[in-house]
């Protein structure tokens, strides 16, 4: 899950992070009133939205005075910013974050993640703040450190802290800023169950302050339940609707940009029915998995889903019937197909527990539908379905 950066702000200040100091805008009718509340003449008004590359694509503005201001923001509120992340459609502009202007005299790349390869914390700091660090990965990664650590509750010692930070070439004073905040991120990381936070960038002002200028957060969607003040953070205006609607099955599912729809059981096989659907030359519209033990309601729901993406042309359902029971699954597909007048090609490839039965279900429906020996039959069938 995602949060949006005047949250993440918000709960790097409760953690006693430096943060600049802004306001939240949803009116532009209190912009007057909440900008009062802050300081010099100076602003920058940010486009709130889950996704990078916001400055690129014109959603950070930095103004001089409240005309100025006020103008800006009446140019972003309401209207739709694409950027890189967000795809071709973008995203609408329903939040703006007004905060006082900073003095930059550098700019650092700093963030902590889970690195799961390793079971360890990793941060990651660079000189090269402001910009994409995967770009400079790629282009300089000798001004990239990647320190990782072991889980403790007293988080990194001061060791270890000095490695994370030593590329910055910090004085004394923001040295022990710099301490204050690798200890933030390492206890909002295991206290909120975040999985990523990225401070991009992180400054020194003119002043000798040590700022963080820019905050992104990621929470691991598994842990939401315990962390009811996390969930409260959540903003569907920012999802896609048919991953809301997934959530409210139990569905694994991630909307794609491809022509045919997947409904398999089981993420690696999904993974594998995505990739034997490129190597045919077509594209994937969804990554959808049931689950073990879907049932014949959550299997409904699922067919609905793929349906009602409009860029679908043509369906794969591969099902191997271990926990899954190939008749539950085929009884599901039917009363779907039946309620939404299925009118794009069918294939299903069904293997293992009560499979003839299942198979039986299918050709009983009068539903037309195309049943595959194995996966890559299903994968062949399905894109000359959709030619």
């Amino acid at each position: 899950m995602n949060i949006h950066e005047f949250q993440a702000k918000e709960l790097l200040k409760q953690y006693g992070a430096p943060v600049s100091k802004g306001v939240l805008i949803e009116k532009i009718e209190d912009l007057k009133e909440e900008v009062s509340k802050l300081s010099g003449s100076s602003f920058v008004v940010k486009a709130q939205i889950h996704a990078g590359g916001r400055g690129k694509a014109g959603g950070i503005k930095l103004v001089n005075n409240f005309d100025q201001l006020k103008k800006e923001a009446q140019n972003l509120i309401g209207t739709t910013l694409i950027t890189h992340q967000t795809g071709p459609s973008g995203r609408k502009i329903k939040k703006l974050y007004v905060e006082e202007a900073s003095e930059i005299s550098k700019e650092f790349y700093l963030s902590c993640l889970i690195d799961r390869e390793s079971s360890k914390i990793a941060f990651i700091s660079s000189t090269e703040g402001g910009v994409d660090i995967e770009k400079v990965a790629e282009e300089n990664p000798k001004k990239i450190i990647t320190k990782k650590i072991d889980f403790k509750e007293e988080g990194p010692n001061d060791e270890e802290i000095k490695k994370i930070i030593s590329i910055f070439n910090l004085s004394k004073e923001q040295t022990s800023q710099a301490k204050k905040l690798i200890k933030a991120l390492f206890n909002i990381l295991i206290e909120k169950d975040a999985t990523l936070i990225e401070i991009n960038p992180l400054i020194i002002t003119k002043s000798n302050q040590l700022i963080c200028l820019d905050a992104k957060m990621n929470f691991d969607d598994n842990a939401i339940f315990r962390r009811p003040d996390i969930l409260k953070l959540r903003d569907l205006n920012e999802e896609e609707p048919a991953e809301i609607e997934a959530s409210k099955y139990d569905l694994a599912y991630i909307k794609l940009n491809g022509t045919i729809g997947c409904m398999v059981n089981g993420a690696g096989l999904a993974m594998a029915t995505m990739d034997i659907i490129k190597l045919y030359g077509k594209e994937p519209a969804n990554f959808l998995d049931v689950g073990g033990g879907a049932s014949k309601e959550k299997v409904t729901a699922a067919f609905k889903l793929i349906l009602a993406d409009k860029n679908v042309k043509g369906i794969l359902i591969n099902i191997f019937g271990g926990i899954m029971r190939c008749d539950i699954l085929a009884q599901g597909v039917v009363e779907a197909a039946r309620q939404v007048s299925l009118s794009v090609p069918l294939v299903v490839r069904l293997a293992g527990t009560n499979f003839d039965e299942g198979k039986k279900i299918l050709d009983n429906s009068n539903l037309k539908i195309l049943s595959a020996s194995d996966l890559n039959d299903a994968a062949k069938k399905i894109v000359e379905a959709i030619k």
